[in-house]
């Protein structure tokens, strides 16, 4: 049966941009006494990776230069509500307030979403590679509300090195009926299991996943694979 390992990976250091995020994840990872081995998943919060590559701006903390940055994140506002607005990024994320982090940062400042979170992940994962020696997967993880469902959950903004979605079609139930439409977001499922180890106040930037199936990695991007086209979608 298999069994997943979920740590979290303990830092100190407040990531300011131009950092060498690896070199941090490897003293976390020796920190806390483990190993990067094959098929290891490592996760990591979009607001490291934003900070790091600088997607920092000034936040005066008015409605004001509240609803401009809002709006210069956005592609488009798909609903508003007093100051909550749902927003489509320029990314292509559905999310509320253009994924704009304005608090758990520095006074005056917000955290705005990383530009390329696939591109990101690749690259920090060929870094970690090179580095070990070892083949793994990396998520950068973000937390989303649900639309037709109370509280937040973390959900997969990039990925490398893992299939993000698990496509049953085509397969068979337990009662031998053909799957028409199970798609699994595999790196949805990952974000989650990883966000129940991640301490709030952001002293646990990293996560080490252990166990995941071999079959689950492999070569795919949230950006093709999991955003939906508006397209398919019946409420855009």
């Amino acid at each position: 049966m298999a069994q997943l390992v979920v740590t979290p990976l303990y830092s100190e250091r407040r990531f300011v941009a131009g950092d060498q995020l690896v070199t941090y994840l490897l003293e976390s990872i020796a920190a806390a006494h483990l190993t990067i081995e094959d098929f290891d998943l490592l996760v990591i919060t979009s607001k490291v990776i934003s900070k790091v590559e600088g997607q920092v701006v000034p936040f005066d903390g008015s409605a004001q230069a509240r609803e401009a940055l809002i709006e210069s994140e956005s592609r488009r506002i798909l609903r508003r509500r007093d100051s909550l607005r749902i927003t489509e990024t320029k990314h292509g994320f559905v999310n509320a307030n253009a994924g704009i982090d304005f608090s758990n940062t520095e006074p005056n400042t917000a955290v705005l979403l990383p530009l390329d979170s696939d591109k990101s992940a690749r690259a920090l994962r060929a870094q970690i590679e090179h580095s070990t020696g070892k083949k793994v997967g990396l998520v950068i993880t973000d937390t989303f509300g649900r639309t037709w469902r109370n509280g937040v959950a973390d959900v997969a903004l990039g990925a490398a090195g893992i299939q993000v979605i698990d496509d049953l079609r085509g397969q068979t139930d337990d009662s031998g009926r053909v799957l028409e439409v199970t798609q699994v977001a595999i790196a949805d499922e990952i974000a989650s299991a990883a966000n129940l180890v991640v301490a709030k106040d952001g002293s646990t930037p990293f996560v080490h996943i252990r166990g995941l199936a071999t079959k689950h990695f492999g070569s795919s991007s949230v950006a093709e694979h999991i955003i939906r086209p508006a397209s398919e979608d019946l409420f855009r």
